[in-house]
């Protein structure tokens, strides 16, 4: 068998950082990558939790992610998203490379959100921004805006307060004025991000002033949900692709199933709003759900395999 090349975390971490990868994913849609058509995800219940397959294909390469979403192990010690990637040439379907499927994860979601943040939130002052979650995407999610738009503060809310002291903590030695904060500090943000695993609505959507960008990314469970229907109805809503959002997207299938909303309540996917002319509404907010999707696993596999191949 031909060797693999394996490219571990650390190795990613050194490779590709929030924005190199953030321009990835801008550059497959601005060279014809149709996020509709990418392959729906498979979801296979196990024992320990779900086991998610996302295979891909576009250009030189295709690849196929296997994750495991286990609950229990944070109470182990052990991290709740394992998995792997396997990367394949694309003429042959050769394998090319092997790479850690949970540390791309933790790169590609926050990059995702990055390049929705960078087309939907003002570039000409610093933002306040309001994060919830205080696990690796949080993390993620805030070196990534950090890479796109300067932050006038980070105010960090958690269920764990340790969890929130610690965030911020971190939030102020990468240079960011930072502390933790309640979900009412959402009332005074111009970006919201939410990485958690909650189920139900972590704040109260009328308090998002209009103009205001809120981005959610911890569920693809259509019962499972960041945000209200209050938020979601008064919200100019992108998403990565309709396709996939109306598969999985908690966050607007529950507005659709309550009434709130309409399916054709969608304004744009990624790719009409990195490749299009289309202008966010500054008198509404605008909200971005993304539930992740393969095709950009395989963009940063592919940008981290070229990569490792040139060191």
């Amino acid at each position: 068998m031909t060797h693999l090349l394996q490219i571990d975390a650390a190795t990613m971490a050194r490779l590709l950082g929030p924005a190199a990868a953030t321009d990835v994913l801008a550059d497959v849609l601005r060279a014809g990558l149709d996020p509709e058509a990418a392959p729906a995800r498979t979801a296979v219940p196990v024992p320990a939790g779900e086991l998610l397959l996302m295979p891909a294909a576009f250009g030189s390469h295709a690849g196929v992610k296997i994750a495991g979403v286990a609950p229990g192990n944070p109470a182990a010690g052990l991290p709740r998203i394992t998995g792997s990637y396997l990367l394949l040439d694309g003429d042959s379907l050769r394998p090319v490379a092997l790479l850690d499927g949970a540390a791309l994860t933790e790169l590609r979601t926050p990059a995702v959100s990055a390049l929705a943040v960078r087309h939907l939130t003002p570039d000409d002052r610093p933002l306040r921004l309001v994060l919830f979650g205080t696990g690796p995407q949080a993390y993620g999610h805030l070196e990534a805006v950090l890479a796109v738009r300067e932050l006038a503060e980070v105010i960090v809310v958690g269920r764990n307060p340790v969890g929130a002291r610690a965030l911020a903590g971190y939030a102020r030695t990468i240079g960011a004025l930072a502390r933790p904060g309640t979900p009412d500090d959402v009332g005074r943000a111009d970006l919201v991000v939410c990485c958690t695993t909650a189920r139900e609505p972590l704040f109260d959507g009328a308090l998002v002033a209009p103009g205001a960008t809120v981005v959610a990314v911890g569920s693809h469970e259509p019962t499972a949900r960041e945000t209200d229907s209050a938020l979601v109805a008064r919200s100019e809503v992108y998403v990565e692709a309709r396709s996939a959002a109306l598969r999985e997207a908690g966050d607007l299938l529950v507005p659709t199933a309550e009434g709130a909303i309409e399916e054709n309540h969608i304004a744009g996917n990624l790719a009409e709003l990195v490749n299009g002319p289309r202008v966010p509404s500054s008198g509404r907010p605008r909200f971005f759900k993304s539930v992740g999707m393969a095709w950009e696993d395989l963009a940063v596999a592919v940008a981290l395999h070229r990569a490792a191949r040139t060191v």
